[in-house]
């Protein structure tokens, strides 16, 4: 059978690299540092959060790009909330909005309730325009228990997306084989996953370049522009968001680097476009 490159109209010893923003529609900065990101930087694709309160001023800044939908159903912030789309109850944390914590969504959400919610954020963000390319989790929530994985996968198939998923290795990790059941339902997902450690994403990033193995890789940072508004939610890690947007967007260096290294830049709708072609 053929490598997921191959299938893509690569040679099979390609490194393909898709680099990834999260958290579109955060607040006002992440959506300035995403959208920077991908029409002047190294960003490929980005992960649209449509719960969030800024998820809808994201929609003016669209240009047809690679934009997916980032599922939600937290809220870690202490001091900046939101909630979900749908009537949901077993949804809400004590505290106003989503629960903070992926073990209280685990310990508390109804099922039926996150399939209704989970759904129609993707059916918004299709009514707001989005050409959705992909499907992944926030704080990967959905990811790590087979009951939420099932409706993870059940939106894939029903919305013909692929999926951010761990490599095979974590497998034996989380207890079930995730990657097995999505191919065989036909989905599509990136051979492996980069999952940046906390601090600066720059020396994750450059390991990155130098280990890339063979195949598609994804890559996930969270660039946002430094206003009053990051600062305020985030005191203690806005930093960072600053420092993945001028690592994008402003570090000729690196982006010769990366330029250099024989790694071709791939996105999600060439995954996706594979997937409903298959």
């Amino acid at each position: 059978m053929s490598s997921l490159v191959e299938r893509l109209g690569h040679d099979a010893d390609a490194r393909v690299l898709i680099v990834n923003c999260d958290d579109l529609g955060l607040c006002h900065a992440a959506n300035e540092g995403v959208y920077d990101a991908l029409h002047n930087g190294l960003a490929t694709s980005a992960s649209l959060m449509v719960p969030a309160p800024w998820a809808r001023e994201a929609v003016t800044r669209d240009r047809g790009d690679d934009v997916g939908v980032h599922l939600t159903l937290n809220a870690e912030w202490e001091n900046y909330r939101w909630g979900p789309i749908t009537v949901a109850p077993s949804l809400l944390g004590g505290d106003g909005g989503f629960p903070a914590t992926v073990a209280d969504v685990w310990d508390h959400a109804d099922l039926d309730e996150v399939r209704r919610e989970l759904r129609a954020q993707v059916e918004r963000a299709v009514q707001w325009g989005f050409d959705v390319t992909h499907l992944d989790s926030h704080m990967g929530t959905l990811q790590l228990r087979p009951e939420f994985f099932d409706v993870y996968l059940d939106l894939a198939v029903e919305f013909a997306l692929p999926l951010r998923l761990s490599g095979a290795r974590t497998e034996s990790v989380v207890g079930f084989p995730f990657r097995s059941l999505a191919a065989e339902e036909g989905v599509v997902m990136p051979d492996h996953l980069l999952i940046p450690p906390p601090g600066p994403t720059r020396p994750a990033f450059e390991r990155l370049l130098d280990d890339l193995r063979p195949g598609v890789t994804e890559i996930f940072l969270h660039p946002a522009t430094d206003h009053a508004e990051l600062r305020s939610l985030m005191p203690s890690s806005w930093s960072e968001r600053v420092d993945d947007h001028a690592l994008l967007c402003a570090d000729p260096a690196f982006r010769q680097r990366v330029e250099s290294s024989g790694v071709v830049l791939g996105s999600w709708r060439s995954l996706r476009d594979l997937q409903r072609a298959g």
